[in-house]
């Protein structure tokens, strides 16, 4: 089949499809769960692929929400669909988990570009589905990929919601630190002089980063909170904790930040007497690397299926685990727009916009354009190669290469 009507083939089938990709987004959107916990959308789908022919395994990897569907027709290249489903916490009602990320939508052209595939003729190969938890927490990527869900696949698709269009995305390398003191407890006022302040601690490794800030090149970010500050105004706090996320354009100048940062944890426990634990409370990302090739070639395929003007300027910074993904695999990411283009994801807002009739359109119009993407690969061993002569991480990196976490 040639590449025209590989493409007319795949309109029309979006066309017939729009309403089932519009309801899996629709669904998710109504069904929120938190990272680690989505299993009712999980299940639901699970079930549409295993309906449209796929194989599925569920759980996959170490975690209970994740899965991997396939759908294989003879030899030929793996091309995986990467969907997210958690939703975050405390934007719904009475506090409950709302999808104020969109990642309802994520599901819906993931899970909807491999759909449009499954009915079309002319190509060989293996295409993937990998349902992948927990991207605003524990950052499910990086634990699949851990377990090796990314050997073998030769290139991995995913899109988002956002305020505008763009092919160009922004996601810089992060670290969670945690740092734990254990001082001694005594009385405020009657003998200060016998106690260790835990929360002297926390607030001098607070002024110790605030001081390095000045040292650091500008792309770094560095953000904390008090998660434990003692129990009673006139005790000296015996333990006090803080968590931490730094950030970099790179991974390897993140690395010798996070490990200053350390220091300065180090130079807080040392100030006061109290005992110092590191640790690291979710998995580490690394930056995004998206491919040039990919990015190109899918920048015909969604202003063929009608995407709209798209922004050239580079993204605000965020973190996501695929950056972690692209250093291991060919990864094209894009951001489709939604609403006036002011509101951003994470905020109230645009809980909204994420089922939307805004967003419905946009889910199918991205589908589409993905399932084209991924035909495109399936068919074109020349452009294959092109796309994996353009990948700059190579197999040989190692997953989220962050400083060992140490105890004092």
């Amino acid at each position: 089949m040639s590449e025209h009507s590989l493409w007319e083939s795949l309109k029309t089938i979006a066309a017939e499809s729009a309403d089932r990709i519009m309801d899996i987004s629709h669904y998710i959107f109504t069904h929120p769960e938190l990272g680690e916990k989505e299993y009712e959308s999980c299940h639901y789908l699970t079930k549409v692929l295993r309906e449209a022919g796929f194989s599925v395994t569920c759980p996959y990897g170490t975690m209970e929400t994740a899965f991997r569907a396939e759908l294989r027709r003879g030899e030929g290249a793996t091309i995986a669909f990467l969907a997210e489903y958690d939703a975050l916490p405390g934007y719904g009602e009475e506090k409950r988990p709302a999808h104020a990320c969109g990642h309802n939508w994520v599901a819906a052209v993931s899970v909807g570009a491999a759909l449009l595939l499954s009915r079309v003729e002319g190509w060989k190969g293996t295409v993937v589905v990998l349902g992948t938890p927990a991207e605003e927490t524990v950052g499910g990527k990086v634990i699949l990929a851990k377990n090796g869900a990314f050997l073998g696949i030769d290139a991995a698709f995913e899109m988002h919601l956002n305020k505008c269009n763009s092919l160009r995305p922004h996601a810089i390398a992060i670290d969670s630190w945690e740092f734990s003191f254990r001082g001694k407890a005594s009385h405020a006022a009657a003998a200060p002089e016998r106690g260790i302040n835990a929360l002297d601690a926390v607030n001098l490794t607070f002024a110790g980063i605030s001081a390095l800030r000045q040292q650091l090149k500008p792309d770094v970010r560095i953000h904390g909170i008090v998660t434990d500050g003692g129990a009673a105004v006139n005790v000296i706090p015996e333990s006090a904790a803080c968590r931490f996320y730094v950030r970099s354009e790179k991974r390897e100048y993140l690395n010798e930040v996070s490990r200053r940062v350390i220091d300065c944890a180090r130079g807080a426990a040392l100030m006061t007497g109290a005992e110092l634990v590191v640790r690291q409370f979710e998995n580490s990302y690394d930056d995004l690397e998206p491919n040039a090739v990919l990015m190109e070639r899918m920048a015909v395929h969604l202003e063929r299926a009608g995407f709209g003007e798209v922004e050239t300027a580079k993204q605000e910074p965020g973190s996501t685990d695929l950056g972690t993904v692209s250093h291991l695999v060919p990864v094209f990411y894009g951001y489709a727009g939604v609403g006036d283009g002011c509101t951003d994801c994470h905020e109230a807002d645009f809980i909204p916009l994420a089922d939307s009739p805004q967003a419905a359109e946009q889910a199918v119009r991205c589908a589409l354009a993905m399932a084209c993407g991924a035909a495109e690969l399936l068919t074109n061993r020349k452009l294959l190669s092109e796309v994996k002569a353009a990948f700059l991480g190579g197999t040989s990196q190692q997953v989220c290469k962050a400083p060992a976490a140490s105890r004092r």
